[in-house]
């Protein structure tokens, strides 16, 4: 029961770390183009930080929503691998299974997958995936808010916030030397298409890239 409890407790704790942080995602996206309606229903809809912050990064360079979205897509689709390692530890079915696909982040499948039993990966991945969640969209809900008052981003430096955002959330995820060099070539190609293609096509290119040496790696790997 105390190992349960201690669960609960570390969940929590990267549930409000986390959560938090979707402040910084309002607040850009309204700076940005965004109205808060838009920035609410993508946290709502989306809820995943780092393709939330690559659209707005996006739209914040000129580029149309079209790319944006294609590279949202791009960069949410690891969660499809997250969604194949929780699976024996949570065993859902049904309903439960479309339900819970929707709160398969970083920080919920690390949680889960971690734990020594499937009561505990269920706790783990539920008490973060909805902490985060809840505090998550309240925060860009009070984010956006500021970001509306503030105006335009270039006047207080938050066009260039985007990608340090952005980064924020990627860094910690390049936890390898494999990590590391994919990110370096996608950043390179991305880096060297910039004179010659139009905005948002850069990203979504270096980002094909990444998806594409990632799967190479693993199964290489494997």
């Amino acid at each position: 029961m105390s190992s349960d409890r201690s669960v609960i407790v570390d969940s929590l704790g990267v549930g409000f770390a986390t959560g938090v942080y979707g402040v910084s995602f309002g607040t850009i996206a309204t700076a940005s183009g965004l109205s808060v309606v838009q920035a609410c229903a993508m946290s709502l809809a989306v809820f995943t930080g780092a393709s939330q912050f690559a659209f707005v990064s996006v739209v914040a360079a000129g580029g149309a929503p079209l790319a944006g979205a294609v590279t949202a897509i791009l960069l949410g689709s690891r969660n499809l691998f997250y969604g194949l390692s929780l699976s024996p530890h949570l065993q859902l079915r049904g309903a439960a299974k479309a339900a819970a696909a929707h709160i398969v982040i970083d920080e919920s499948t690390a949680m889960a997958v971690t734990r020594e039993t499937s009561l505990q990966a269920r706790l783990g991945f539920y008490w973060t995936g909805w902490s985060i969640f809840i505090l998550w969209n309240l925060s860009t809900f009070l984010g956006a808010l500021a970001g509306n008052a503030i105006g335009d981003p270039r006047a207080y430096g938050l066009d260039a916030a985007v990608g340090a955002a952005f980064l924020g959330l990627l860094w910690p995820r390049l936890n390898s030397m494999s990590m590391r060099l994919i990110a370096v070539v996608a950043a390179a190609v991305a880096f060297g298409l910039i004179p010659f293609t139009a905005a948002g096509v850069p990203i979504i290119l270096g980002g094909a890239i990444a998806v594409a040496l990632g799967l190479a790696w693993q199964k290489k790997a494997a």
